[in-house]
């Protein structure tokens, strides 16, 4: 698969920067912002085919942020970032649209995995939406 765009969403701020380096080492062009709202206008400019997201964030908590993201980006596919505490939220946000979610601290192999899981899963819905658009071309 080519490379792919990941939006990293996480207020532990040295979390993210390391995550963001480790994706870039291994070509996953991959971006992060710190709050819910800042990936709201990030996404408005800079279309991502997955969104990894933090649960627990002050502002915008990562339901609020899923809810708004599927609402206007129904493609986009998110997978959910959660403590132990926080799994019936991670639940609850697969019930809303996330593609999976993640146990912290995460094993960066299975991280690769699962987005390029729900790449593929984004591709297999823009292939289909592209040939009913065409006709079936």
């Amino acid at each position: 698969m080519d490379s792919f765009k990941v939006l990293f969403v996480d207020d532990e701020t040295e979390f993210l920067d390391t995550l963001v380096k480790r994706m870039k080492r291994r070509d996953v062009l991959a971006s992060g912002v710190g709050s819910g709202e800042e990936a709201i206008r990030f996404l408005e400019t800079s279309p991502v085919d997955v969104v990894v997201l933090d649960v627990k964030m002050p502002g915008m908590d990562g339901i609020q942020v899923l809810r708004e993201i599927k609402r206007r980006h129904p493609l986009t596919e998110v997978i959910m970032l959660t403590g132990h505490a926080n799994v019936e939220v991670a639940i609850q946000g697969m019930e809303l649209g996330a593609f999976d979610y993640l146990m912290k601290p995460m094993d960066i192999d299975e991280l690769i995995y699962k987005l390029q899981d729900a790449c593929k899963k984004k591709f297999v819905h823009e292939e289909k939406i592209r040939k009913m658009t065409h006709g079936g071309a």
